[in-house]
């Protein structure tokens, strides 16, 4: 059963049924804020905003959730909403699970600076009214849910819930290259009970199969970012098989991680551990004690809140390697570092971040854009599965 699968999507995939999402790939705020002798200042503000957020709902129990880490770099692609279509920059994000856009009615700076949903210029939007609000550590976003059609790449989704921001005060979302979030993760995640995209999408019969991949370029003068796919997998993005790890709680796209190698050696996460696969989160992350640990097994230091390297000891740092499923997934140290110029000056700091996800979601490893860059990633809601195999160069 699981090679038939595995065949009809290989057909699939080759044949043109698919829906491609072309992903942009943004030069790393990271550096801007570094040029501009800001990145500390912003760092120490804005580090809680950046990774977590807890939901604002009577009726939910509040969680520590992964959202965007924009000091790095950003994969997202458009969308559009209503008749006729208004045009959004959004970032896809499988750590979470609604989707969200400003609002003509939100007069915050990140807002004014952003594109703004219009909802009185489209025929088939229909207000909800239900309150919306996600808490940050030093800010938040508040709105109204309303519904309206969403084209995604071809796919019009009908009687789409989203949640129109009111007020996006900080500069949590200001400096971001995007203008909202559509989340892919599961519904459980999903705050007020919307129902996530993507779910519409299986419902309304739009996907082929129940499952989308994702590829992100590893080639930073490369003018394609990456590419999400809709219904599918496309086997030119990989090398060799699909190894299929099951999902072991559905609300994240979770797995289980055997052990965490440095240069050989099992370091962490000795008796297995936990893991999410989550396109939003742009570095790395786990638990602050063992990437700590993590940041010296490299030579990694800390330098203006980040965790430098010496460029030139890229050739004798040490993979880290990852046991998924019995399988090993491995980072050399030129996949695990960020290189960035700057003044005819090369920058290279560590793509890992220490980050505490409280229980009971956490503690959790984020394998975010660092791993996925590397490793071409097939989220299968028909069989509650993550697909991964070596990205294609």
């Amino acid at each position: 059963m699981k090679r038939l699968f595995f065949l009809a999507a290989l057909c699939l995939a080759l044949g043109s049924g698919l829906k491609r999402v072309t992903l942009t790939r943004h030069r790393s705020l990271r550096k801007t804020l570094r040029d501009r002798g800001q990145l500390s200042q912003f760092w120490k503000a804005h580090k809680l905003d950046m990774v977590q957020y807890s939901e604002d709902c009577s009726a939910f129990t509040a969680a520590n959730e992964p959202l965007i880490n924009y000091l790095d770099m950003e994969y997202f692609g458009q969308i559009s909403i209503g008749t006729p279509p208004q045009n959004f920059t959004v970032v896809f994000d499988t750590g979470s699970s609604n989707l969200w856009v400003p609002s003509i009615y939100c007069t915050s700076k990140a807002c004014t600076e952003h594109a703004r949903f219009q909802p009185s210029r489209s025929s088939t939007y229909q207000p909800v009214g239900i309150p919306f609000s996600i808490q940050y550590g030093t800010g938040s976003l508040t709105g109204v849910i309303g519904s309206d059609q969403v084209t995604v790449e071809g796919l019009t989704v009908t009687n789409q819930q989203f949640a129109e921001s009111v007020s996006e005060p900080g500069k949590t979302f200001l400096d971001a290259e995007f203008d909202g979030i559509l989340g892919l993760a599961y519904p459980a995640l999903a705050v007020d009970g919307v129902t996530p995209v993507f779910d519409n999408m299986m419902a309304q019969n739009l996907v082929e199969l129940p499952m989308f991949s994702v590829y992100m370029s590893s080639n930073p003068d490369s003018s394609l970012g990456g590419e999400l796919l809709f219904g599918g997998f496309d086997p030119s993005r990989f090398t060799g098989t699909l190894n299929w790890v099951p999902v072991t709680q559905q609300g994240y796209w979770q797995i289980q991680l055997d052990n965490v190698q440095v240069g050989g050696t099992v370091a962490f996460c000795k008796d297995s551990c936990q893991a999410i696969v989550d396109t939003g989160t742009s570095l790395l992350t786990g638990p602050t004690k063992d990437i700590k640990e993590l940041q010296k097994y490299i030579g990694a230091t800390p330098v203006d809140g980040e965790y430098a390297v010496e460029c030139s000891n890229l050739n004798v740092m040490p993979d880290v390697t990852f046991t998924i499923n019995g399988l090993p997934y491995t980072l050399t140290s030129q996949a695990y570092t960020l290189m960035e110029y700057s003044d005819g000056m090369a920058f290279c700091t560590s793509g890992f971040q220490g980050m505490d996800v409280a229980p009971p979601a956490g503690p959790l490893w984020i394998l975010g854009d660092v791993f996925i860059r590397q490793f071409y990633s097939v989220f299968d809601r028909g069989n509650n599965r993550v697909g991964l195999a070596p990205a294609a160069p």
